[in-house]
C-alpha cells in the first residue's frame, strides 16, 4: 500500500518548528539581542520587566528563558543584582545547548539519587557534632536567602556538601565532586521553579532531622523523597 507524499497542504517541517518551546525561542531572541547590542562579559541585562516588554513576552516566559540560559552558562542571575552576562554566546546553537542539558538531566537525577541516598544513610550513622553544626549552618544560610527573596542556591549547595562530609566516605565525596558541575545545573533549574526554594528547604530539614536522630533508613528515605521532588523541572515536562 503506497503512501502519498506530503503536498503543499502538508506542512511537515513547520509543524516540527511549532514543537519548539516558547521559552527556547525567547532564549534565542535574548542572545540575538545581546549580540545586536554588543554586550560583553560582565555587562548587565535590562531588568526582567523591561526586557519582557522589549521582546513582547510574559515575565514568566522570560524568567524561564533566563534560567535556561543560566544553566548552559550564558548568564548569571543574581538576587539583588540582576542578570549578568557570563560570556558571549557567540555562534552557540542555543536551543541545541538547552536540549542537550535536558537530555542529560534524567541520568544526572538517577546518579544523584543513588549516591545521595546512600550518603544520607551513612551520615546518619557516622555524623559528629561538628557535622551537625555544619548542616545547621547551611540550613540557616539557605533560610536567610529564601526569606530575603533569593533562591537559596548557595545554601542548598552547602547543605548537600555538609551531608556528604558527614558520611565520612572519601570515595563517595570524590564521586559527588566529579558530578558537581552537573548537579549545579539541576540545582539552578530546580530552585528557579515557583515555590521550590521553600519546598527544598523543608526537604532539607527532614533529612537533617533524620541524620540528627541517627536513623539511616529515615535519612535515606528523606533524601530519596527530596531528590524526587527537586527533579520535577520544567525542562522535563511535556510540551504544552
Amino acid at each position: 500500500m503506497s503512501t502519498a507524499s506530503p503536498g503543499p497542504s502538508d506542512p511537515v517541517f513547520p509543524q516540527r518548528l511549532m514543537r519548539t518551546r516558547l521559552y527556547e525561542q525567547v532564549a534565542e531572541q535574548i542572545t540575538a539581542w545581546i549580540a545586536d547590542n554588543d554586550l560583553r562579559e560582565g555587562d548587565r541585562l535590562p531588568p526582567e520587566r523591561e526586557l519582557a516588554t522589549r521582546l513582547g513576552v510574559s515575565r514568566a516566559t522570560l524568567s524561564q528563558a533566563l534560567v535556561a540560559l543560566e544553566v548552559i552558562g550564558v548568564v548569571a542571575v543574581r538576587h539583588g543584582d540582576g542578570t549578568i552576562l557570563r560570556g558571549s554566546p557567540g555562534s552557540t546553537r542555543i536551543v541545541e545547548a538547552i536540549r542537550s542539558h535536558a537530555d542529560r538531566l534524567p541520568e544526572i537525577i538517577e546518579t544523584r539519587d543513588a549516591l545521595e541516598t546512600k550518603i544520607a544513610a551513612l551520615a546518619a550513622a557516622r555524623r559528629s557534632d561538628e557535622d551537625l553544626a555544619r548542616i545547621d549552618d547551611a540550613l540557616d544560610a539557605m533560610e536567610a536567602d529564601v526569606e530575603a527573596g533569593g533562591r537559596g542556591v548557595e545554601g542548598d549547595e552547602r547543605f548537600h556538601g555538609a551531608v556528604t562530609a558527614a558520611a565520612h566516605s572519601l570515595l563517595l565525596a570524590r564521586l559527588m565532586d566529579e558530578i558537581g558541575d552537573l548537579i549545579k545545573e539541576t540545582r539552578i533549574e530546580s530552585l528557579s521553579q515557583p515555590g521550590r526554594p521553600r519546598d527544598s528547604l523543608a526537604g532539607h530539614r527532614a533529612i537533617a532531622d533524620a541524620i540528627r536522630a541517627g536513623d539511616p533508613a529515615a535519612a535515606a528515605e528523606a533524601m530519596h523523597a527530596h531528590v524526587a521532588m527537586v527533579s520535577d523541572v520544567a525542562l522535563l515536562r511535556p510540551l504544552q
